[in-house]
């Protein structure tokens, strides 16, 4: 069972949480506004090793929180 660690519950099951999106990081070489958009929300690259993501502890302090994932073994960790 996956299990995920809350920075303020602690671990729990992967079923309380609800996921945000990866850590938005859009390039800076695009200028145009709506096209900026479009890359943010489309234009993901599918990452095989660890990814940082946004999660919402839905079914506990619900509260936003970061995390780093590895896409590879599902192992979490805190960003530094």
């Amino acid at each position: 069972m996956l299990r995920v660690t809350c920075p303020t519950c602690g671990t729990r099951p992967y079923e309380e949480f609800r996921y945000g999106s990866l850590f938005p990081v859009t390039p800076d070489s695009i200028t145009d506004p709506d096209a900026r958009q479009v890359d943010h929300a489309w234009m993901q690259d599918n990452v095989a090793g660890p990814i940082t993501e946004r999660w919402f502890h839905e079914a506990g302090c619900r509260r936003w929180f970061t995390a780093v994932r590895d896409t590879r073994t599902d192992a979490w960790s805190q960003p530094d």
